[in-house]
């Protein structure tokens, strides 16, 4: 398996999602689904390491997608002005994109999945509330409720049809990747919502935002490479590419 193999699986995957939320209408004015290419290549980790993965794997992986999909619509709004075409458009994607997983769900019949991801979509939305509270809370809460925004789809799916040994390396993964985001986004003057809490937090401790959250990214980092090193269960050549983005990121970071 090499890099081309991977990015041709992810682009592959991503064909599938569009084709089943395709809409000449939103498309038009809202262009295609935003889909995270990271995400995409951490929900394929089990089949790239040549688990099994039949029909009923690839459909839900797709609906996974789908899910994503759907909520990266409605987070894409702008918090205050949701008032222009293109944007009361990005809502109706968001809804149109929520109403075909839930019609695949129903087609499929596969009440598991349904039940596991109603559970995973209803903690990511409880988790993504926090930021609009009042709710003081620790730096390290607010991790965990970016890890579930960020990779609890993907655990649910993971756990539903039993690789479960994945989900450490993707929960660091996804995390490291969003902090790096937002570290990325405040120290170039701008600000979300996500970092004004964790900001916040982190003057509550008496530390600083910057050092809080590149010390956090470090750590991780470190503690990535050695559970890929550890898993007895993949195969090298997907353990070498998954310390190869590892690499890359840390590479990046320094300099």
């Amino acid at each position: 398996m090499n890099a081309t193999y991977i990015q041709n699986s992810i682009a592959q995957l991503k064909t599938e999602i569009f084709m089943d939320v395709r809409h000449r209408t939103l498309q038009k004015y809202t262009g295609l689904p935003v889909l995270d290419e990271n995400q995409l290549f951490y929900l394929l980790v089990p089949f790239l390491n040549g688990e099994e993965w039949q029909q009923e794997e690839r459909e839900a992986a797709i609906t996974v997608g789908i899910v994503y999909a759907a909520l990266a619509a409605h987070d894409h709004i702008k918090e205050l002005n949701a008032t222009s075409k293109e944007q009361q458009l990005t809502v109706l994607a968001g809804d149109f994109y929520s109403g075909r997983y839930y019609e695949i769900l129903a087609m499929s019949g596969n009440v598991e999945l349904i039940r596991s991801l109603s559970q995973g979509i209803v903690a990511r939305c409880e988790h993504q509330i926090k930021v609009y509270e009042a709710e003081k809370r620790s730096i390290e809460q607010w991790f965990t409720s970016i890890t579930n925004i960020e990779s609890g789809l993907i655990s649910k799916f993971f756990e539903l049809y039993s690789f479960g040994n994945y989900i450490p390396m993707v929960e660091k993964s996804l995390l490291i990747l969003r902090l790096e985001r937002e570290l990325s986004t405040y120290q170039s003057g701008q600000v979300s919502l996500m970092s004004n809490v964790l900001e916040e937090s982190a003057k509550y401790a008496g530390a600083t935002y910057g050092n809080v959250i590149q010390g956090k990214i470090v750590q991780l980092k470190t503690e990535l490479l050695q559970v890929i090193e550890d898993a007895s269960f993949l195969q090298s050549d997907v353990k070498q590419a998954l310390k190869a983005r590892v690499e890359a990121s840390i590479a990046s970071t320094n300099g």
